[in-house]
């Protein structure tokens, strides 16, 4: 049976996370177990946008930085998540971390990053990578991988052995989180909740009930 009894260890778990005053703090030390544990890409997010009437879109991107000032990932403008951010700069965010029995949540207003960063980030980027960010009208309709595939092949004859240059239609964005929430998967479905909520410049933290 699905029954605690008052002696049960469960009943009286402590998760030292909980007590967490910093929340990117805690992100980051998690996101650390997770490169450890996950066996394939753990900056993995299902990243949530919605039309200017307010239709909801998903899809995984890849996080690709983040300190307090919040979490960035890197994409075509053009993208239909490109046109959605244009119209509502509002984003939602999860990373799970099966490995762990870990998720994380974070939702808030987003920015483009500076010229800097997107320059920084695009030149970090394997070579192929960068020629495959221009040759891609993401989002678009393709008439078939031939097409695609000839136009990486022209841009790579293009650029031969010289620099590949950030397009300007490519950047990043950094969704500033007004709450972020952390779950522990729990015996018996007790998992363990934790939302900060962003109160200026200050964190407030609160227990959630399963």
């Amino acid at each position: 049976m699905d029954q605690l009894r008052n002696d049960d260890p469960i009943a009286h778990e402590a998760t030292d996370f909980t007590r967490a005053e910093d929340p990117f703090a805690l992100f980051a030390a998690w996101m650390t177990e997770a490169e450890a544990s996950e066996p394939n890409d753990p900056n993995a997010m299902a990243l949530a946008t919605a039309d200017a009437d307010g239709l909801p879109d998903v899809r995984v991107v890849l996080l690709k930085g983040f300190d307090a000032r919040g979490f960035v990932f890197y994409t075509n403008v053009e993208s239909t998540k490109g046109a959605e951010l244009a119209q509502n700069p509002q984003a939602a965010l999860v990373l799970h971390w099966k490995s762990l029995g870990r998720q994380v949540r974070a939702r808030g207003s987003v920015a483009r990053v500076s010229a800097a960063e997107a320059d920084a980030y695009f030149a970090s980027r394997h070579r192929n990578s960068r020629i495959g960010a221009i040759a891609s009208r993401q989002s678009r309709p393709l008439a078939d991988r031939a097409t695609l595939i000839a136009e990486v092949e022209a841009l790579t004859a293009r650029y031969g052995d010289g620099p590949v240059p950030r397009p300007e239609n490519w950047t990043g964005f950094r969704i500033a989180p007004v709450t972020l929430e952390f779950w522990q998967n729990g015996a018996f479905r007790l998992h363990d909740r934790v939302r900060f909520t962003r109160d200026g410049d200050r964190w407030s933290r609160a227990r959630l009930y399963p």
